[in-house]
């Protein structure tokens, strides 16, 4: 069961684990390195492009004969092993989207959640009336001290949707190297697992419960 924490990192009460987040999803690892691999790949433009030989302005003329000069025969001077030559086997345009279908999705990101439950990495902080000024204050809260806050586990903080609090964090969290702020909407399996410990606001963790919940 997640620990509630207040301002100063107090641990203050637990709250319950969802049933659905309890269960040992080992064999659905597949499932989310597809999604994972989807949440990668989907935002790559694909425009890197090359030219090949045939491509490449000039190059028409035979450099020079074919025999007795003494040098290896050449076609063009727009061939690969020429500087300026066409590029062998370089990529081209194309599209990187990777699908995945709504199920397998929801799927992915209730696997990645109960692991993080699973392994105590999941935090409930009572960010109400919070408003953390300094940054050394912020560190202090969640690593216990300014320096472990350089070596501590990497973690992702997650609030609610327009929370009141969410600009306080973010600031104060700023120059923690370790430390990243998301809103619950973004929060992703990618995100879920890319960190060693999550941390929710109150308002986050209703949120990603009743997210996981619905049936569509």
């Amino acid at each position: 069961m997640p620990n509630v924490i207040d301002g100063s990192g107090k641990v203050v009460r637990e709250v319950a684990a969802p049933e659905l987040l309890t269960r040992d999803f080992g064999a659905k690892a597949h499932v989310m390195f597809r999604a994972v691999y989807r949440e990668l790949a989907n935002p790559r433009a694909g425009t890197a492009s090359t030219k090949k030989r045939d491509e490449i302005a000039g190059g028409g003329r035979k450099p020079w004969k074919q025999k007795g000069t003494g040098r290896a025969r050449q076609g063009s001077i727009r061939s690969p092993q020429w500087r300026h030559g066409g590029v062998v086997f370089g990529p081209q345009p194309r599209s990187y989207v990777s699908d995945l279908n709504k199920k397998e999705r929801r799927l992915a990101f209730v696997a990645a959640l109960a692991d993080r439950f699973k392994n105590g990495a999941v935090t409930v902080l009572d960010a109400q009336d919070f408003a953390p000024q300094k940054t050394a204050a912020f560190a202090a809260l969640l690593f216990g001290s300014a320096k472990a806050a350089k070596t501590g586990p990497k973690t992702l903080i997650v609030c609610g949707l327009g929370e009141a609090a969410a600009t306080a964090i973010t600031r104060a969290s700023r120059n923690l190297q370790r430390v990243a702020v998301t809103d619950v909407g973004a929060l992703d399996v990618k995100d879920v697992l890319g960190y060693e410990r999550l941390i929710f606001t109150a308002l986050a963790y209703e949120a990603v419960l009743a997210r996981i919940e619905e049936k569509k």
